[in-house]
């Protein structure tokens, strides 16, 4: 890999297009640039979440997925290729069981907001979500294993239950909305 990165400015993509793993060119604008894009987004905006004060659990769940989000990158890609494998879905079903649980259950909506990590969390869930359609909308111009799409999914829903638990890790609560049906009720 090192030999890979020794020149960050190529200009080979001042054209619009860009390399694959395979060492094919696309055009920036395509789909699975699209997707790689919002995965890598999101990894970003993770690594920002991680800057705040949170649980040590909660810090190195968010690490490992870090790590399993590179690998969906470099899946992303190269066509063809698997790098996320089905068993990452299965710890992310079970961190959702994990903190959802220790949480009071929802009888209205939240809004993203709260405490600055719950805050930067739900961000973190709306990215996953983008990254979601864009997976899914190359799923189905191209053939993609599910497993990606059941990463992201998943994942979006960890991030709700996590903001939710950072938003009381110093005491606090959530945000609730105060509809116009539960105001006149």
């Amino acid at each position: 890999m090192a030999n890979r990165l020794t020149q960050i400015a190529t200009r080979t993509g001042d054209n619009g297009s860009t390399g694959l793993g395979d060492n094919t060119r696309v055009s920036k604008n395509s789909l699975r640039v699209h997707a790689m894009g919002d995965v890598d987004e999101l990894n970003s905006q993770i690594g920002l979440l991680l800057c705040e004060d949170m649980p040590a659990g909660v810090r190195a769940l968010l690490v490992e997925i870090q790590h399993e989000l590179f690998n969906l990158g470099g899946e992303l890609s190269i066509p063809g290729f698997e790098l996320l494998k089905p068993e990452a879905v299965a710890r992310l079903d079970a961190a959702l069981e994990e903190h959802n649980s220790a949480l009071p259950r929802l009888a209205e909506f939240i809004l993203p907001a709260g405490s600055r990590a719950a805050a930067l969390a739900h961000v973190c869930r709306t990215v996953a979500r983008r990254a979601e359609r864009s997976v899914v909308a190359l799923g189905m111009a191209e053939a993609l294993k599910e497993t990606p799409r059941q990463y992201l999914n998943r994942l979006s829903d960890l991030l709700f239950v996590l903001s939710r638990v950072l938003n009381r890790m110093n005491g606090g609560d959530d945000v609730y909305w105060k509809s116009q049906r539960m105001q006149t009720a």
